[in-house]
């Protein structure tokens, strides 16, 4: 009796055990976690694909990528963000390294005529600093407006928060990756715009920013004098508008990959069985176009999921900004939903001829270790705002 009495009291109480395991679910978002992590399964699946006919979409890489951004998550997930709230120029300090850092000498890596690459010494590994960058963008911004705490009364506070965000904007241009500047430029004016300016002043900038980008398409079609864009970026504009103007040259790609969405039809042709893919008529098909990779294999009902579990994670980010009363993390959920929400809009969009080709990934589903890190981050960030909310208010 003694012992069993001994070993009654080493042994955890079944209540306890639940308690314990409650705990810990207690702390994770799971209304944002499952769908994210159902995406990074179906992008692992697409990917595993996409290497049977592919030599360039090494799985083994990829799930590199996945395993090395979920410790980097759970990491992310044990800080509390609030620490960061007060260290705006150390965050801007170390966004202007990270997007500087393929310039310098014995780190620098250029492929497909972008220094946007830095080689990793001592190991056989590149890395694209600007993914992570889109994350810091996001510290830094959301750190700078939360200072306002929801509104921002005077023009020239405005005006400087639109001065800050130029700067990582136009670091990035430098190497030059438009793509990824425009995800930086669209995810920090809308932390700007959730921080409370006048929809005035937004209005003005939105005029002036559409202004500016056509003084600089019509300026790179003007011969004998210096151009912004360069020739495959305005070349990518003009076959937007119009894909008659050069089908086999810069309009290729934007064919192929809607041939590519059409030929799924509804079920798709089944995975490994993608044509367009398989056969190389469709370019970057683990990257860049790989949504029209997806179509083809899973069909539109696969596309309908794939946005489905998109929507799932976004909506349910955004319901917890709703939650959420301090003004740091609130803006750092409204950047993640936006770098999605755009992310989304434009790789999709670009498969499907709605939107101009940009070099812009698929989140979870593109090939790409320093992509798959970025994403994978943003949802440690997420969960750690979920399992410090009843700090941040």
């Amino acid at each position: 009796m003694v012992l069993n009495a001994q070993h009654m009291a080493r042994t955890p109480d079944v209540g306890e055990r639940l308690n314990r395991d409650r705990g810990v679910l207690s702390n994770l978002y799971l209304a944002q976690l499952i769908p994210a992590l159902l995406l990074i399964i179906y992008g692992a699946v697409v990917i595993w694909s996409a290497s049977l006919t592919n030599p360039n979409a090494v799985f083994s890489r990829h799930l590199f990528g996945i395993a090395l951004g979920l410790v980097a998550a759970i990491l992310i997930w044990r800080f509390d963000t609030r620490g960061l709230s007060n260290m705006s120029l150390v965050l801007l300090v170390l966004d202007a390294l990270l997007l500087i850092s393929p310039h310098i000498p014995g780190l620098s890596w250029t492929t497909m005529g972008m220094t946007g690459w830095v080689k990793i010494p001592f190991i056989n590994m590149t890395m694209q600093p600007s993914e992570p960058a889109k994350l810091v963008t996001i510290l830094f911004i959301a750190s700078i407006c939360a200072e306002y705490n929801g509104r921002i009364e005077s023009l020239r506070d405005y005006v400087r928060l639109c001065a800050m965000l130029c700067i990582p904007f136009f670091l990035i241009l430098a190497q030059p990756d438009l793509g990824t500047g425009l995800i930086i430029l669209v995810t920090g004016a809308i932390i700007i715009i959730c921080a409370g300016p006048k929809p005035s002043w937004v209005l003005f900038t939105i005029a002036l920013i559409v202004a500016g980008s056509a003084f600089i398409i019509i300026e790179s079609q003007i011969e004998g004098i210096p151009h912004i864009l360069k020739t495959y970026q305005l070349n990518r504009l003009i076959v937007f508008v119009d894909p008659s103007v050069d089908p086999y040259g810069s309009a290729y790609n934007l064919q192929q990959a809607k041939i590519a969405v059409g030929s799924g039809g509804l079920l798709g042709k089944g995975l490994g069985n993608a044509t367009q893919a398989a056969g190389g008529f469709l370019p970057e098909s683990h990257t860049d176009f790989v949504f029209a990779l997806l179509a083809e294999e899973f069909g539109f009902a696969g596309s309908v999921l794939l946005l489905g579990l998109y929507a799932w994670m976004i909506i349910a980010t955004v319901l917890l900004a709703m939650r959420i009363e301090a003004p740091f993390p609130k803006l750092i959920l409204v950047g993640c939903v936006a770098m999605w929400s755009f992310q989304v809009l434009e790789n999709v969009g670009m498969c499907i001829g709605i939107m101009p080709i940009t070099g812009i990934p698929l989140p979870f589903i593109s090939f790409g270790s320093s992509s798959m890190l970025a994403q994978v981050m943003a949802v440690g960030m997420v969960q750690s705002i979920w399992r410090h909310r009843q700090k941040s208010g």
